[in-house]
């Protein structure tokens, strides 16, 4: 994490202090569970909680117990011991390290999950709104970056929509598998510590009952959850590359807002540059980053080993703090993005009407023309546009071989702009419900 791509909130799941503050959560709801079985006294649970439970934890005090030790929680639990008195000998009874840190991590993951939720809703909402401001502004659809055939503006939108439609759905899906506690004890039998003391744990902390652990939460739903935020990267970063490829010169359709006192080159002082889908793009690639090593987390050595815990070190904080700021900057980028439609018509017209090529192939072959000799017509008169030699209308009205299928008016309503987008309102109703 650094500063310059980080937001408060998704930053504060992963400070030491949020992290030491889950510990003794899951350590003392623990010696709760225990108390109640009347495993320890009652009175010792009490204490932890009395004396812990607005404790501020010494970060610079656990790290010197940690250089010496050499183990992260116990430096916790002498640090708590010393807070807590010696009613701490109750604590962590039966529990081996993995209990703590997986299931904190779980509560973290879950945390940031519903960050990261609340993010894609507030793109969604910017997306909808900007969808239906341009749902019939026309614009020219492009395949190999070639023009193709008329779309909307606010086609475009919603193709984002509902892929983002989607994208919370993988989120939700990720934060349920992510979202279990495991306290079953050195690799995970349960020999000492019943195994309701961890259903009591789960319910106290939000979370659901691991149903096998190995001392370890199987690492499969990790990487399920890493490999959602690289999807949702990937969706980030093709709206990204859309809009700057849309913000080009040549093509100048759309971009991004340049506010008052900006500057967009220290050498060139007319430049109005994409910075922030780039930016995004950049990032994306960062998230994507950290999935494959995810995914080689998941083969751990027989009930475990802890080859995985320095890489969730890393992408745990990173991953999160990463994707949070990209769908905040995009949200951002998408409700002030700058739309151009008069541009959008200029290049529709530009190639003097081949746009509508495919709908004069079809009109000859329902004319009684061959699917062969329609397209070898349709590709002749196409060909001198291409090289800026006349019109296409024009130059199909004028051929004597396309007349003997086409009237010359027969021809100009297959120029109508409006035909491309007569079904519009169907697609709108499919990924908004209304149109």
């Amino acid at each position: 994490m650094i500063p310059r791509y980080t937001r408060p909130e998704m930053a504060s799941i992963w400070e030491p202090q949020t992290r030491f503050r889950i510990w003794f959560e899951i350590e003392a709801h623990a010696t709760d569970a225990l108390a109640e079985l009347g495993v320890v006294p009652k009175e010792a649970a009490a204490k932890v909680w009395e004396k812990a439970k607005d404790a501020t934890f010494d970060v610079a005090r656990i790290d010197e117990i940690e250089a010496e030790v050499k183990h992260d929680v116990i430096a916790f639990l002498t640090h708590l011991a010393e807070i807590v008195g010696p009613e701490a000998r109750f604590v962590h009874q039966g529990m081996t390290s993995s209990d703590v840190l997986d299931t904190c991590l779980s509560v973290q993951l879950v945390r940031a999950a519903d960050l990261l939720i609340k993010d894609v809703d507030r793109l969604l909402a910017a997306l909808e709104a900007r969808a239906f401001e341009h749902k019939l502004t026309p614009t020219i659809g492009r395949s190999h970056g070639i023009h193709a055939e008329p779309t909307t503006f606010g086609l475009k939108l919603a193709q984002a929509h509902a892929e983002f439609q989607r994208n919370r759905a993988r989120l939700v899906a990720a934060r349920h598998e992510v979202a279990t506690c495991a306290i079953s004890g050195a690799v995970g039998t349960f020999a000492q510590i019943d195994p309701r003391v961890e259903e009591y744990v789960a319910e106290k902390m939000g979370l659901a009952v691991e149903p096998v652990s190995t001392q370890v939460i199987p690492r499969d739903r990790h990487a399920a959850y890493f490999a959602t935020l690289g999807v949702v990267a990937s969706s980030m970063e093709r709206v990204a590359v859309e809009i700057r490829h849309l913000q080009r010169t040549e093509v100048l359709e759309a971009e991004e807002f340049f506010s008052a006192g900006q500057k967009g080159s220290s050498a060139m002082p007319h430049k109005r540059n994409p910075v922030l889908t780039e930016n995004i793009t950049g990032l994306a690639r960062l998230v994507r980053g950290m999935v494959t090593p995810a995914l080689e987390n998941v083969a751990l050595w027989h009930e475990r080993d802890i080859s995985h815990s320095s890489v969730e070190r890393m992408i745990g904080p990173d991953a999160t703090v990463t994707l949070d700021f990209a769908l905040a900057r995009l949200a951002g980028v998408v409700e002030k993005l700058v739309i151009y439609p008069e541009n959008m018509q200029k290049n529709l017209d530009r190639l003097g009407g081949l746009v509508h090529s495919q709908r004069v192939l079809l009109a000859l072959t329902q004319k009684g023309a061959s699917r062969e000799d329609a397209y070898r017509l349709v590709q002749r008169n196409a060909m001198p546009v291409w090289r800026g030699e006349g019109d296409f209308q024009t130059l199909l009205t004028n051929d004597a071989e396309v007349r003997k299928y086409l009237t010359a008016e027969e021809i100009a309503e297959k120029f109508d702009l409006g035909y491309h987008l007569k079904h519009v309102d169907t697609i709108f109703k499919r990924v908004f419900g209304r149109s």
